[in-house]
């Protein structure tokens, strides 16, 4: 049923819900707003954001909220709200035309004046406070003077908007008749380095953000050198100590697990409160590796509590995870502040502890040292000069999030986005194999059947986004690419024939609608979408992995795995594609760097048949240690259910396993010594 005082009332968006009762007249992006724009010659206001984000309800508190404003905007513009989670392909777009705009990056909430006709944009900032402070603009002046703009200077702005237009269609870049230069790895190594910071972890200066793709880069890089008489462990320090910093700091939730946004000290010390389900997904994959690498129990214990975290305050009942958790809640007063679920005053801790608990509370996160978030409140980050017995502090640390769950609790956008729960499922199958928990593998499962049998149309194919019942919007790039990466490491945890066929069709699919036959690699967009002022292709890593980046390295997975060129070309004509940016920017393009490697390296497949009980310990065995270009197949069912290259590896008399690199599989291995042995050269 309609709620609201606007044409938002009818979303599924948790963002869009929020403000349909402003005053303004806000209507979602589709044709009735854009005619409307077109027969009123009014030009259009294009506000961008998303649920967690603090300074999104800070301007829709002073602005939105506020009527004297919301008149001034119904009566010059046609207003548009967009949740960027549900549409990213227009946040891309608009996105980019502020970065030409602007001449600088942009952010959310994001908010863009367009031309009614054609909805190019000829204007574009971020936030607005109500009225000029701090070098901003008031969002009334702003109003105002580009209202007139758009009536007084009509010519000039067409001609601007035909120069923009000419940019945009300029941003792909040029496309490559080879791959990257090899050079690009040294040339990523190196730069990671220069950003390192030596003292507190992390790659450049405040606001510090967790970069786990960065991380993944470094531990790959050196796992491939750790056979070699000069082992790069600068890299595997880095990484360590990066990870380590963070765990001990406040980007990571001491009590209930999960890690926050970004930090915006140098010290990974007090974060923006908002926890993203892409984030943890990333960095619970990354701990469980660092573990696999390092042997550090802490890395391990971090991956645990964060699985859990997910599994438990992200998991929907029918399996599929939510997006996010708000930086904001109720303080207790009535009144919204960001953090004010985590953050405590040395009182409150101190009554619920008893006297011995509360000495070690005190010491190990330093409530005995002035408070480090506002007046009278901590954060609770582990004190770097003391050390821990995280045997000793789980009572009182269990106390006190149980204390914690009984606060206001913040606002979750329970929408069900495909792209996010393939990063989850990647990351619960790659932990459930390294910390040995089958409960993990379990909770991708369920992830995995519930996109299958909500987000998939046979007809329509793949959809991005589930909220209240309805699956809405036709998916986008990363939707397929990063669940089919996840797909093909949970089927390393059990195989499935009916998520393998799935995994098959979706490949299928990311190729016929979004390859792009003339330069290669893969548009964002499907081919049948929507027409926007550009197609983009994605090929640098921003807060998740690069779409093309995932593609390339699942889609040579994948042909590797049943023998199909097809996949490999595709694979390879996207690393062409990206030759330019990549080479420009390696450290930028970690993901894409990942498939180059195994393009140029391809990795071990191990495919291993035999009687369930036995031929498990052999995949367990072939999985202990890290070894990040390694696959390792149990196949179970009949032959006739596996495609032919699969179908080839028969079963023995007992357990076998075949060895395959490239293209090249070795004769059946009949003793789980001599796989060790072959896979330890």
């Amino acid at each position: 049923m309609k709620t609201g005082r606007n044409k938002l009332g009818e979303e599924t968006s948790p963002y869009l819900l929020q403000h349909a009762d402003n005053p303004v007249e806000w209507y979602p992006w589709g044709d009735e707003a854009l005619n409307k724009a077109k027969e009123e010659n009014k030009p259009i206001l294009l506000s961008i954001g998303y649920s967690a984000c603090h300074w999104c309800h800070v301007m829709a508190h002073e602005s939105f909220e506020n009527p004297q404003i919301a008149e001034l905007m119904n009566r010059l513009f046609v207003n548009i709200k967009v949740d960027r989670e549900e549409r990213p392909d227009l946040d891309r777009v608009f996105q980019t035309a502020h970065q030409v705009l602007a001449q600088r990056p942009g952010g959310w909430p994001l908010t863009v004046f367009l031309d009614a006709e054609d909805q190019m944009p000829f204007f574009a900032g971020t936030y607005f406070p109500p009225t000029s402070r701090h070098g901003l603009p008031g969002f009334t002046d702003v109003l105002t003077r580009i209202e007139e703009f758009y009536r007084n200077q009509h010519e000039g702005l067409r001609e601007q908007a035909e120069s923009l237009r000419g940019f945009l269609s300029q941003v792909e870049p040029p496309p490559g008749d080879d791959l990257p230069a090899e050079v690009v790895f040294s040339q990523a190594r190196q730069s990671m380095e220069q950003e390192f910071d030596a003292r507190y972890g992390g790659f450049g200066r405040e606001p510090k953000f967790p970069h786990p793709m960065l991380c993944q880069r470094l531990l790959r890089h050196w796992c491939a050198t750790a056979r070699e008489s000069k082992p790069d462990v600068q890299a595997l320090y880095m990484v360590s100590h990066t990870l380590g910093q963070m765990a001990r700091g406040g980007l990571y939730d001491q009590l209930g697990g999960g890690f926050f946004r970004y930090s915006i000290d140098r010290y990974w010390a007090i974060p923006h409160f908002e926890k993203m389900l892409y984030d943890n997904a990333q960095l619970l994959s990354l701990y469980a590796q660092a573990w696999q690498a390092s042997a550090d129990p802490n890395f391990k214990e971090i991956a645990s509590a964060t699985a859990d975290w997910a599994i438990r305050e992200m998991q929907s009942p029918e399996g599929g995870f939510y997006a996010t958790l708000d930086a904001d809640s109720d303080d207790g007063n009535g009144q919204k502040k960001e953090g004010a679920f985590y953050v405590w005053t040395r009182e409150e801790i101190k009554d619920l502890l008893d006297e011995d608990e509360f000495r070690m509370i005190e010491t190990a996160y330093g409530l005995d040292q002035p408070p480090n978030f506002e007046t009278k409140h901590w954060h609770l980050n582990l004190r770097q000069d003391q050390a821990q017995d995280a045997d000793l502090l789980a009572r009182p640390r269990e106390k006190l999030r149980e204390a914690r769950e009984k606060r206001p609790r913040p606002g979750r956008d329970e929408k069900i986005i495909c792209s996010w729960n393939g990063l989850m499922i990647q990351g619960l199958a790659i932990a459930a194999r390294a910390l040995d928990r089958d409960d993990l593998a379990e909770a991708a499962r369920r992830a995995a059947n519930f996109v299958r049998e909500k987000l998939w149309d046979d007809d329509r194919g793949l959809l991005s986004v589930y909220k209240d019942g309805r699956a809405r919007f036709p998916a986008y790039l990363d939707d397929y690419a990063f669940l089919v990466n996840g797909l093909l490491e949970l089927l390393q945890t059990r195989w499935d024939a009916q998520l393998f066929d799935f995994c098959l069709t979706l490949a299928r699919r990311l190729i016929t609608d979004f390859a792009d036959p003339d330069h290669g690699g893969f548009f964002f967009t499907a081919n049948q979408h929507e027409k926007l002022l550009f197609r983009p292709k994605t090929f640098a890593d921003e807060a998740i992995p690069a779409g093309n980046g995932v593609a390339a390295f699942a889609l040579q997975r994948l042909g590797y795995l049943v023998g199909d060129s097809r996949f490999l070309q595709a694979a390879q004509n996207a690393l062409q594609s990206g030759k330019s940016p990549v080479e420009q920017y390696p450290s930028g393009h970690a993901t894409m760097l990942d498939a180059l490697e195994e393009h140029l390296y391809p990795g071990e497949i191990i495919i291993i048949r035999g009687e369930p009980e036995d031929a498990l310990r052999w995949q367990k065995a072939a999985t202990l240690v890290y070894a990040p270009k390694r696959q390792v197949y149990l196949l179970t069912g009949s032959d006739d259910e596996l495609p032919e290259a699969l179908a080839d590896k028969k079963s023995g008399e007992g357990t076998v396993a075949y060895l395959c690199q490239g293209h090249v599989c070795s004769e059946p291995i009949t003793t789980m010594d001599a796989m060790l042995e072959a896979i330890a050269k």
